[in-house]
């Protein structure tokens, strides 16, 4: 198997929207450039990934800073408008329009695993007498997004995606 093959199985990893919550890539509603909302370090320098924990929206493009710690978080998804993140309601820079819907991810490790569930010929899900994690992320994605003959196109959506990235010179 060369480097570049696609992985022959994907296995569901059992991560959630939650679990990518730690850094988010926003578009700065100051400059129109890539920001993003990560947790506010606490007083002894480590970070509290939570959920809840305060967050920060940190531009490098115009220095725009802002702090949430509001103690609830909107996850309001618009079928037909843009995806926007779950604690300034900004839109999310990683997202692309297609024929059947919205492609988004709130990071780049988000936009991998779906990358890698993707390109996958063979996906195993989780069994259905198995009491762990059932609503992952893998399960979530939308039907015509597992579909093996949209395959190229989301593909496609995720290299304009990441095309998206490299021009904003992140």
């Amino acid at each position: 198997m060369s480097p570049t093959a696609p992985p022959v199985r994907f296995r569901d990893p059992r991560r959630t929207k939650y679990d990518f919550l730690g850094s988010v890539l926003v578009r700065c509603p100051n400059c129109d450039k890539v920001a993003h909302v990560v947790p506010v370090p606490g007083p002894t320098g480590a970070q509290d990934t939570g959920l809840f924990a305060s967050r920060r929206l940190v531009c490098r493009s115009c220095g725009r800073a802002r702090g949430w710690n509001r103690g609830y978080v909107a996850f309001h998804r618009d079928r037909y408008g843009p995806a926007m993140d779950p604690y300034f309601g900004l839109r999310l820079w990683l997202q692309t329009e297609t024929r059947h819907g919205r492609l988004w991810a709130y990071n780049m490790e988000h936009l991998a695993l779906i990358k890698r569930f993707v390109e996958a010929p063979l996906r195993e899900g989780i069994a259905w007498h198995d009491h762990g994690r059932k609503m992952t992320v893998v399960a979530r994605l939308p039907a015509w997004m597992q579909q093996a003959k949209n395959r190229d196109e989301v593909l496609r959506a995720i290299a304009r995606i990441h095309a998206s990235l490299l021009r904003s010179r992140f």
